[in-house]
Parts: C-alpha cells; structure tokens; sequence
C-alpha cells in the first residue's frame, strides 16, 4: 500500500539564488600594487597591505594578484561587479607584461597561445606576443638578472585566473617569470597610474553622464 504522505525531498528548480546586493554608490578603485604588497587589509605577520596605501571603507578586490606581482588591482563595493569579475565564465581578459629569462622561441610563444598543460589542467588558448621593455616605475627591491642571460618582455592576455597561472604557463616552456605588472582588466587599465597610488571611479556619476 502507497504511503499518502507527500515527499519530503522539494524541487529546487523554481528558486533562483540571490544576486549578491547592489550598493546606492557604487565605486571602482584602481589601485597600482607595488611589489611586496599583500592584497588584503589585514595582515597579522605585519606584511605590507592595501591599508598601508588605501583609506576607502568597504571596498574588496576584485579578484587577486599575489604578493610578488605588480600592477593593476581592481577594488569595489558593489558585490555584482565584484562576482562578474571573478567568475570564469565572464571571460574578462587581463593583460600582463612579463620580463622572462632568456629569449622565448616563436614554438614557445605558439605553444602558449595554443594552451599548455599544468598540473591542474590545460590552459585556455591565450594571446602572447613579444614587447619592447616598457617605460615602468623600478622595481624595489631590483629584479635579479644573470648577466650572461638576457630577458625578454611578453605581452600575454588570459581570461581564466588559476593560481600563479602566468608564471607557471612561462616556465612550462622554459622562460621563468622574473617579474609580472597586470597592466589591464576588461576596459580598466594601468595608464596614468603611478606605482602605489589608486584611483577612484564613481560608477553612479558614470551611468548618468
């Protein structure tokens, strides 16, 4: 004989998860992270973190850059764009300048626009191509070069974010990273920015204008 009690397992497919808030104010920070910077706010081995460089309440990165990398480093307050920015599949590219030892082969650079295979998997097909040194602010402490190896500089846009993935995708084909500045995110980018200073973008007086 069927049991008449309903069950007691509900469908979920009519119930949509909450979209993260939407705050009344709305701001971007573009911050240039020095090296040597954590991206956080506290820090309780006494690191270097963005407190040491930005006094704006309630705004989070978007996203992260680690401590031995330089360069652009979004932060906001609204919780949409901070989820559309950290989504893999929102597909926003970011643009690194990376110095390499040595001088990258044209089969490097297309085996790296191809996708590489890392120990957490194969890397999306990314756009690399050779650069000339850019004019930057020095690095403190200074890049250490062997003499008698030159480095090159590469331009490599990705849209995925795994862990330490440029520098592991440089090694994989035989040219370590010696040093990384994230130049560009989607539209933002570092230009006019000097090293340590951010710069602060009120979305609400953006959408009106």
């Amino acid at each position: 004989m069927r049991s008449s009690k309903a069950s007691p397992i509900k469908s979920l497919a009519n119930k949509s998860s909450p979209k993260k808030p939407r705050t009344a104010n709305p701001v971007i920070v573009l911050f240039n992270k020095p090296f040597d910077v954590l991206c956080q706010f506290t820090d309780e081995a006494g690191r270097k973190t963005l407190k040491d460089f930005i006094a704006i309440p309630d705004v989070y990165a978007a996203g992260r850059l680690d401590r031995d990398s330089e360069g652009l480093l979004l932060l906001t307050n609204d919780g949409q764009l901070q989820a559309k920015l950290t989504q893999p599949n929102q597909k926003t590219f970011k643009t690194y300048w990376v110095q390499v030892e040595g001088e990258p082969t044209q089969q490097a650079i297309e085996s790296l626009q191809q996708g590489v295979v890392l120990k957490d998997g194969k890397t999306l097909p990314a756009k690399v191509r050779v650069m000339l040194a850019p004019n930057i602010w020095p690095r403190t402490p200074a890049v250490r070069e062997r003499k008698s190896i030159p480095t090159s500089w590469l331009e490599i846009q990705i849209c995925e974010g795994k862990n330490r993935q440029v520098r592991r995708m440089t090694a994989h084909v035989g040219y370590p990273t010696l040093r990384l500045i994230r130049y560009k995110i989607g539209q933002w980018s570092l230009d006019n920015l000097a090293n340590g200073e951010y710069q602060v973008i009120n979305q609400t007086a953006s959408a009106k204008s």
